[in-house]
């Protein structure tokens, strides 16, 4: 809230979404003095929002009795979409806070009708997809990226990496991408002088420079982001060969658990990781016959997870 127009408009939420509320509290809300709060109030009614200013030991503000906003104009169809797309980005993760905030407003000014129609949809739905913990980056450093992106102007970061080292990078950013709960942006790092990929919930300022670059045309900030998490170093390099067409394959590896390419009649999957019982689970949850290459103790994983499922079938 750096702006004054902005956190009048911020009283006038809180004033909606309270029946009154004192100097004192709207000003620590608020992060102003209380005599800015009198102000706030005398623009809110200037602007035809009657907002009633009660003196006294007990005194606060209140909207006047009676008076509402205009109703969001949105058809029902509308109204849906907005609700639906509020609930999928809490769902995922991409912004849950914010989202819940964004659905109590849109609830609150539609015309009643609608309102108990679209309430009815949040209260029926149920997702098939788990409620993902994410990790969600101040917003004005998801919006500073996205304009760095789309006036193709090159930014300035300051960056702390996983093991708390901070840094100073010139990136010429080509795209954000959320991923598995976080957000990440790509681009070319002109400190290594590569494509890099950098979390954002890690960036600790965004600065606009003056100057400007293009975005090459085979840049893909989906697909590199993908491969750069399947090429993260965990602890066991792994080289399984699954005996089915790479086409196939495909379909059933996503690009963030390792590269695949053509092996004889079969496809080969390169990929690293921490648990190699996770990573026997994994292949077996793919459903085809698989050799292992590297490293030896996969096997014996694959051999403990089959006795673990042979032990657990009961006969009757």
């Amino acid at each position: 809230m750096s702006y004054p127009t902005t956190r009048v408009l911020a009283m006038l939420e809180l004033l909606q979404a309270h029946h009154r509320m004192g100097g004192a509290e709207l000003a620590e809300r608020l992060g102003v003095d209380e005599r800015t709060v009198r102000r706030y109030a005398r623009r809110l009614d200037e602007l035809g929002i009657p907002v009633v200013a009660e003196r006294g030991r007990y005194g606060g503000y209140r909207l006047m009795p009676g008076y509402k906003l205009p109703p969001l104009m949105l058809s029902d169809d509308e109204a849906t979409a907005t609700v639906l797309g509020l609930l999928a980005a809490r769902r995922l993760g991409l912004a849950a806070t914010a989202a819940e905030a964004a659905l109590a407003k849109v609830r609150r000014v539609l015309p009643t009708v609608l309102g108990e129609r679209v309430e009815a949809l949040r209260e029926a739905l149920g997702f098939t997809l788990a409620e993902r913990q994410a990790v969600t980056p101040d917003a004005d450093k998801v919006l500073g990226l996205a304009a760095a992106v789309r006036q193709r102007r090159r930014v300035t970061l300051r960056y702390r990496s996983h093991q708390g080292a901070e840094s100073e990078r010139e990136l010429d950013a080509y795209g954000l991408v959320f991923h598995s709960g976080r957000w990440y942006v790509t681009g070319h790092d002109h400190r290594s002088s590569q494509t890099r990929t950098f979390r954002v919930d890690r960036v600790l300022s965004v600065t606009p420079g003056t100057a400007t670059y293009e975005i090459p045309s085979d840049a893909d900030p989906v697909q590199h982001v993908t491969r750069s998490l399947a090429n993260v170093p965990y602890t066991h390099r792994v080289e399984v060969v699954l005996h089915a067409p790479l086409e196939e394959v495909g379909k059933r590896v996503p690009p963030s658990v390792g590269t695949l390419s053509k092996e004889g009649d079969g496809t080969l999957l390169r990929t690293r990781a921490d648990s190699l019982d996770g990573m026997a689970a994994l292949l077996a949850g793919l459903g085809g016959r698989f050799t292992v290459r590297e490293p030896p103790e996969l096997e014996e994983a694959v051999r403990r997870l089959a006795a673990t499922l042979l032990e657990s079938v009961t006969t009757s």
